[in-house]
């Protein structure tokens, strides 16, 4: 007798192994923990399997039988995807399941603009975002996770493919009010020594620290955080600068308090701000349609304010 194995389920399953719970699952997918529970229930009664091992005090973890099960199910859900991709190709038209990865720290500057023009122009496309790190884009990007992300051109492994769009050259962070705030320029020997918060993300932070580390110098680091809001609210306050890439649209930290941006002289590395793929996989017209508008986008850099800074 053939499986009534449902592709919600599955997608379901998937969920609930990647987040590790039943509720966390539930945020992923945006449905409610009972719901995911009860599909949960009624894909091992389909399957005959114990797929999830059930500790009262610790929630559940997955078996060894669901984590080789766990591998099928993610080329079943492609597969089907792969379909839904052909039928779009076929027709002619752009739609379907779209999953997008941004880096995290200009996720909230450039991807929700970016996506309200892309679905008002192809409604029929089901736009999923992902904020996430470096290392996780390229993780995400190689499962097949993710079908595009836009990131920074930082330690891209030979298996993506990236394509720039801007360049974005790395600016010093500070309180209104820091005797180098007004300045046109600053060098990074005048930063050495002073107080540095740093944006402490996996390969972003080798960036940075490599920055002065060309010229032989190394900065005073005295906060790290993974968050560049928070970043941006400590040095608005007076805890230290910092550096990156982008600025936001306005002088003002999350916290209300104010800061000034100063380009670095010197010439220092900028970052390549771009598309990345996953080299040898199949472009569907959906994925396709969307690197187009990025392109057509991301090319009016002044749109989002970047690389304007004060002074």
């Amino acid at each position: 007798m053939p499986l009534r194995i449902t592709l919600r389920q599955l997608e379901y399953f998937i969920a609930v192994c990647e987040c590790g719970s039943i509720a966390l699952a539930a945020q992923k997918v945006n449905v409610s923990s009972p719901t995911i529970s009860t599909a949960m229930a009624q894909l091992e009664a389909e399957v005959g399997l114990r797929l999830f091992i059930r500790r009262h005090a610790h929630g559940l973890a997955v078996s060894q039988v669901g984590r080789r099960f766990l591998e099928g199910a993610r080329e079943a859900v492609a597969r089907v995807e792969a379909l839904g991709d052909l039928a779009s190709d076929l027709a002619g038209t752009v739609r379907g399941d779209l999953h997008v990865g941004c880096l995290v720290t200009f996720a909230q500057i450039v991807l929700p603009k970016l996506r309200r023009g892309f679905i008002d122009t192809y409604p029929e496309v089901t736009f999923q975002q992902f904020e996430r790190d470096q290392s996780e884009i390229f993780e995400e990007l190689r499962d097949a996770r993710l079908d595009v992300a836009i990131t920074y051109d930082l330690g891209i492994p030979p298996d993506l493919d990236f394509l720039p769009l801007i360049d974005l050259p790395p600016v010093a962070h500070f309180p209104q009010g820091h005797p180098l705030a007004e300045r046109r320029e600053v060098a990074l020997s005048e930063l050495v020594d002073l107080p540095m918060i740093l944006l402490d993300l996996p390969v972003s932070t080798d960036y940075f620290l490599a920055l002065f580390a060309e010229t032989g110098q190394r900065p005073r680091v005295v906060e790290r955080t993974r968050d560049i809001a928070v970043m941006r609210s400590l040095v608005a306050n007076d805890f230290g600068y910092s550096i990156a890439n982008i600025r936001p649209i306005t002088d003002q930290a999350p916290d209300g308090g104010t800061l000034r941006f100063v380009p670095i002289s010197g010439g220092p590395r900028l970052l390549k701000m771009g598309i990345l793929t996953s080299r040898g996989a199949e472009t569907s017209r959906t994925v396709a349609a969307f690197i187009e508008h990025v392109r057509d986008n991301l090319g009016e850099a002044s749109e989002f304010s970047f690389g304007a800074v004060a002074g």
